[in-house]
């Protein structure tokens, strides 16, 4: 007799054969014009909208490597007067491109007056992978890797958490991803490290790093890095995974399955064990408001 399906692993196996995509990252930044200067002049991202809300006392741009139809890009937010000052926390960790010129980029940058970090260089003493690390005219940290040419340059959100493997856990089993570096030691750092995300080669796609920091055991999330949208093929289905792998990883749904009127999309927010805030996008309606954004 053949065994009866679990409901349970129903509704797991939805999140991992949905068809899903990294859409974009909001922040807020505290010089809306300077911000996307830097990340032209220096990154050579695109502005891909820009809108002022005078009324709302607060304006909008979107920049990334490419159309918002096919790239992951980086939503911006600047709130006009703001009475409380940006904050960036200790959470959010940094943001990765790849680059092709990471040295040519590093010396812009530097004759500009901006901040390097970390200097090119590999990881450790004999690696392969070289990467710098700058600070953005806010303070937001980019990791830049030196990579070939790939479909999606914005290839990195790094994230701070307090425990890795549940973090691991709580992504594939919440948003479907996959492993796709197991988690490794970077003792210079004193952190451990593993990347999730869609897929099979990390080095052709947008991935999340989670990164834990040896002893530490608590970050503040501040009010820079708001949250990152994934789209998905159906945002109910998607809310009964949530829903049932917060009961036993933790974290919470904050805005149910439903229509948001500012994109007449359907949508579901909820924010991970580690208080980071994630949106699921119905892919079709996201098509559509893009659509209509660009008739306007």
């Amino acid at each position: 007799m053949a065994a009866l399906n679990n409901p349970q692993d129903d509704v797991l196996e939805w999140a991992r054969k949905d068809n899903r995509r990294f859409l974009r990252a909001n922040i807020r930044v505290g010089d809306l014009d300077r911000t996307i200067q830097f990340y032209t002049e220096f990154f050579r991202m695109k502005v891909l909208s820009r809108n002022d809300f005078p009324e709302q006392k607060y304006s909008t741009a979107v920049v990334g490597f490419g159309p918002e139809e096919t790239h992951f890009v980086i939503g911006l937010t600047h709130n006009h007067d703001a009475v409380d000052k940006l904050d960036l926390g200790t959470g959010f960790d940094h943001f990765g491109i790849a680059t092709q010129d990471i040295y040519a980029t590093v010396e812009k940058i530097r004759a500009a007056g901006g901040v390097i970090t970390r200097e090119p260089g590999p990881v450790a003493k004999g690696g392969n992978t070289i990467f710098a690390f700058v600070n953005d005219p806010n303070g937001y940290s980019f990791e830049l890797i030196l990579r070939p040419p790939t479909p999606e340059p914005l290839c990195q959100i790094c994230l701070d958490v307090t425990d890795i493997d549940h973090a691991i856990d709580f992504y594939k089993k919440a948003l479907g991803m996959n492993l796709l570096m197991p988690k490794y030691d970077i003792p210079q750092d004193q952190c451990t490290v593993a990347m999730v995300g869609y897929g099979s080669d990390f080095l052709q796609t947008t991935i999340i790093e989670l990164k834990y920091k040896y002893n530490v055991k608590e970050y503040t999330k501040g009010n820079g890095y708001a949250m990152v949208a994934i789209g998905t093929d159906d945002v109910y289905k998607s809310g009964a995974t949530v829903e049932l792998v917060n009961q036993e990883l933790g974290g919470k749904i904050i805005r149910p399955p439903a229509v948001t009127p500012k994109t007449n999309s359907k949508i579901i927010a909820f924010l991970d064990s580690d208080g980071f805030e994630t949106v699921l996008v119905d892919n079709e309606d996201y098509g559509d408001y893009l659509k209509k954004m660009k008739e306007e």
